[in-house]
């Protein structure tokens, strides 16, 4: 089981992109289908809420999402105009400003991430360099916290 560690209101995240190897282990269409199981076990799991529930929609997001990861992973610049020459981390973050992100639905999140990450093929220490990347970036999403606070994370360090 990949560890994830809980979020600390405010203190400093360091994290680093993927290594381009990731994505060369892959593809572009081993990245696709990663994201697509992916999104698959989100679509069944207890933040489900958060995804449009109409399945064209849905399917709409996993695409997105789907490029989002292939450029950020070092592949083609597929999602940059989605993103508006924005940094791809920073907008992400802005994204999920939107909802009410708690530690518990970023472990939820993860979970999904580690069922279709351990289905897939390439050398484990890859998997771990982007599993590192997603448990410690991930922690910047969280923006609501149980004390009724919120609190809007960046990527500068």
């Amino acid at each position: 089981m990949y560890e994830a560690s809980p979020v600390e209101k405010g203190a400093p995240v360091e994290w680093k992109l993927p290594p381009r190897e990731f994505y060369e282990a892959l593809g572009y269409d081993g990245m696709k289908d990663l994201m697509y199981r992916f999104y698959d076990e989100i679509y069944d799991s207890g933040i489900a809420n958060f995804f449009p529930q109409d399945e064209e929609e849905f399917d709409k997001v996993k695409e997105k999402n789907a490029l989002f990861f292939i450029e950020l992973c070092g592949g083609p610049k597929v999602y940059n105009e989605a993103a508006s020459g924005t940094d791809l981390n920073e907008y992400m973050l802005r994204i999920h400003d939107q909802f009410s992100i708690y530690d518990k639905s970023r472990f939820e999140w993860l979970g999904c991430m580690e069922t279709a990450l351990r289905a897939t093929d390439i050398d484990q220490k890859l998997k771990d360099e982007f599993w590192d990347y997603l448990e410690k970036f991930s922690k910047l999403t969280v923006n609501s916290f149980t004390d009724g606070s919120t609190y809007y994370a960046t990527t500068a360090v």
